[in-house]
């Protein structure tokens, strides 16, 4: 009789435990000041988006009040509540334009692809060993020259140069990055990308990719 793996990294408990018991220290307490940057500039204006791992929702409340279809997806259904609340709190049509789901995000799969996802927390909240299937769910939610509004989490740490995987959040070198999200499938903006400093000590860089239409 073969035994099924469990899965690599923090399982269903972990961060149901972490909302519980309030220990949440990637929360910010509001919003990403990247996401205002995005909204500020042009660059990602009201469509259809997934906001997976989206925790406490602040961006999701910011998402809905700037008119777009927001989708928020997580693991935990604590989270999901603390998104719930959030949004409750937004006007009618603001609240109508608001899918929450809870759900994994390596299985999920939306009924249709949509425009855009922003991606702040769900990727270094992974272990690594589940990236891949993770960055192949993304190409499949967004549509042809759809993009991904990425945060990616710096978070290097000394140990990790023995080897080890520490986390989460889980460190996501930008090597590691482009070799994920390849250049086959998603188009890469030219660096330096504008990084984000994290009231915890760590940082995001914040890249814009879009889905090509076909592999190239």
């Amino acid at each position: 009789m073969t035994t099924r793996r469990s899965r690599p990294g923090p399982d269903l408990d972990f961060w149901e435990q972490r909302f519980a018991s309030n220990t949440t220290p990637w929360d910010r307490g509001e919003a990403n000041p990247q996401l205002a940057r995005w909204l500020d500039s042009g660059d990602l204006g009201p469509c259809s988006v997934i906001v997976p791992g989206c925790g406490s929702g602040y961006e999701v409340a910011v998402l809905a009040k700037a008119g777009f279809a927001v989708t928020a997806l997580d693991y935990a259904g604590a989270a999901i509540e603390r998104t719930g609340e959030r949004v409750a709190l937004l006007d009618a049509e603001a609240r109508a334009r608001v899918n929450l789901v809870r759900a994994d995000a390596t299985a999920w799969m939306p009924d249709a692809a949509v425009d855009a996802v922003y991606e702040q927390t769900c990727l270094c909240a992974l272990h690594p060993d589940l990236w891949v299937d993770y960055a192949r769910q993304l190409w499949r939610w967004i549509r042809p020259q759809g993009r991904l509004f990425a945060l990616f989490a710096q978070v290097p740490r000394a140990a990790s140069a023995e080897g080890f995987v520490l986390g989460p959040p889980y460190h996501c070198d930008i090597n590691a990055m482009r070799a994920l999200f390849a250049h086959s499938l998603w188009e890469w903006p030219a660096p330096p990308y504008p990084r984000v400093s994290h009231p915890a000590g760590m940082a995001e860089l914040a890249i814009v990719l879009r889905r090509r239409a076909q592999p190239s």
